[in-house]
């Protein structure tokens, strides 16, 4: 395979347990939990997971720790390594910097202790290349820092910090809600992807291809709208398709439910992603097997999905 890659990852959502704990004692953190067994067990989606929304309960513990510069910045650094060692040459970690503020750091602080963290793990391991998403979130009472966290996208811009996002509780805040935030993103011409048709409807992806994205995370509501399909295929969408994360909030309601393989059928730029890699307990490798044990992907087939990824990846 030319390249291994990510392109839909989760920084807070893929922690290492371990670090989780020895923060948490570090900091003076008492957890809810006696041991970094059971933090993995906190921070891992149950199978019998019904919604999004309580997929997404799974972030609370570990946004705990990430609340000071020093263990944002390990937990960036400990990200890269782990995609290092599992042999990719290329990601893109997302993450949103207004869940590190509740203890008085700005988002300017914040980035800039992930920034070191992947700057960090990329000189560790030459052999990866590594960028941030920054992730505005679904809301009602946080537009200025969704649009703070745009403003941050635009400062940062470059080498490390690549695109801005949008990402939550899709089914509560549906995304027409939040025209202003990529109204300012396209003013500052920033590139973007935006979570969509995960739990929304194809509108929500219509939405969002109004406001000029060319990368969709999820998307998988697509498949619900041949003429949707059909817009997908002409604007050269990519959709960043995470299958077990989509599994686990109730996409689909077995793996084998699951349209990737009718997307990739049908001519749509689909790409292969863990999303959350402690949350759902996966990986890279483990998503590439799924594909071709139950979806009987081809070798030839899955090198086209990484090729499709390459494509659409932010920093060239």
């Amino acid at each position: 395979m030319k390249h291994r890659l990510e392109l839909h990852l989760h920084l807070d959502g893929s922690l290492r347990p371990e670090t989780v704990w020895d923060l948490a004692v570090k900091q003076g953190i008492r957890l809810p939990v006696n041991s970094p067994e059971e933090v993995r067990f906190r921070m891992r989606v149950p199978e019998d997971c019904k919604t999004l929304d309580e997929y997404l309960e799974r972030f609370a513990l570990p946004l705990l720790v990430l609340q000071e510069e020093d263990a944002i910045e390990r937990v960036a650094f400990e990200l890269v390594e782990d995609l290092a060692k599992a042999g990719l040459d290329y990601a893109e970690i997302r993450f949103a910097p207004q869940l590190s503020v509740k203890q008085g750091l700005s988002q300017n602080a914040v980035t800039e202790a992930a920034i070191r963290g992947v700057a960090r793990g990329m000189e560790a391991y030459p052999g990866i290349r590594a960028g941030l998403i920054l992730c505005c979130m679904r809301g009602d009472t946080n537009e200025e820092l969704n649009l703070q966290t745009v403003d941050m996208v635009k400062k940062y811009l470059g080498d490390i910090v690549c695109a801005v996002d949008i990402a939550g509780a899709e089914g509560q805040f549906p995304t027409e809600l939040f025209k202003k935030v990529f109204d300012r993103a396209n003013e500052y011409q920033l590139p973007m992807t935006i979570h969509a048709g995960e739990v929304g409807g194809p509108d929500s992806i219509r939405t969002a291809l109004s406001y000029g994205t060319k990368r969709i995370g999820h998307g998988v509501a697509a498949i619900k709208d041949e003429t949707l399909i059909k817009e997908l295929i002409e604007k050269n969408i990519t959709l960043e398709v995470c299958v077990t994360s989509n599994y686990h909030t109730k996409i689909a309601k077995t793996l084998a439910d699951h349209p990737i393989r009718r997307l990739f059928d049908a001519g749509v730029k689909v790409t292969v992603n863990s999303d959350n890699m402690t949350a759902s307990d996966t990986h890279l490798q483990k998503e590439l097997e799924i594909l071709r044990s139950v979806f009987k992907f081809t070798d030839k087939e899955i090198e086209r999905l990484q090729e499709n990824a390459w494509d659409a990846r932010f920093l060239k």
